[in-house]
């Protein structure tokens, strides 16, 4: 269980204070309230939804860096930290492109050129990719394997809220592609790790 801590009320208006100001520097506007009103949590819950389609902006190094400290934040029993965050971009994204399409090939080996590629395209054309990956820790005897792939669900979940707090809109994949081993390899995963959402992230197209 863990510990309660009772707050006094000067105590309690100083991190009310603190919390604003953390607020205030992450710049969690919401496009549900009037302009400048910060979003809730609730309402970042109660709101978010898969995007349908996207397209560019996407979020700015800083703006992913913050979605990638939210991930980290994610509940982890005996703290193994097993998800593994890679932004896709340049060569990398190209490589995973290569890799998801290689793979459709593979399970449909009749595909024409044409659609192997349009498997790339979907990888490239996308504002803003992030994939969370679960490297399971098997020498682990406390933590067993389903418990590090649902830490790693909840970094992604964490991803997703604070894109969506912060404006963006968000879909999240997986597919046949995210259970290949080729795929997995070139995000440094082993065949039997997990990948658990590739992140697509911009602006929503309404």
């Amino acid at each position: 269980m863990e510990e309660v801590s009772i707050i006094s009320s000067s105590a309690a208006a100083t991190r009310a204070q603190i919390i604003a100001e953390s607020r205030e520097d992450l710049g969690f506007i919401s496009d549900f309230q009037d302009s400048g009103v910060q979003m809730e949590l609730f309402d970042a819950i109660d709101t978010r939804v898969s995007a349908a389609r996207l397209t560019g902006p996407g979020p700015t190094p800083a703006q992913i860096e913050r979605l990638l400290a939210a991930a980290g934040h994610a509940p982890d029993h005996g703290r193994l930290k097993p998800w593994r965050l890679t932004v896709l971009e340049g060569a990398a994204r190209e490589a995973f492109a290569d890799a998801a399409a290689n793979a459709k090939r593979a399970r449909v080996p009749t595909l024409l050129d044409e659609q192997v590629e349009s498997e790339r395209e979907k990888i490239r054309r996308s504002p803003c990719i992030v994939v969370v990956g679960c490297a399971v820790k098997r020498d682990s005897a406390k933590v067993p394997e389903i418990e590090q792939v649902l830490a790693a669900g909840a970094a992604a979940q964490n991803l997703f809220l604070a894109a969506h707090a912060l404006g963006f809109g968000v879909m999240w994949k997986t597919g046949a592609a995210a259970y290949d081993a080729g795929v997995k390899a070139v995000l440094g995963l082993l065949p039997d790790d997990h990948i658990v959402a590739v992140m697509h992230v911009g602006t929503r197209v309404a």
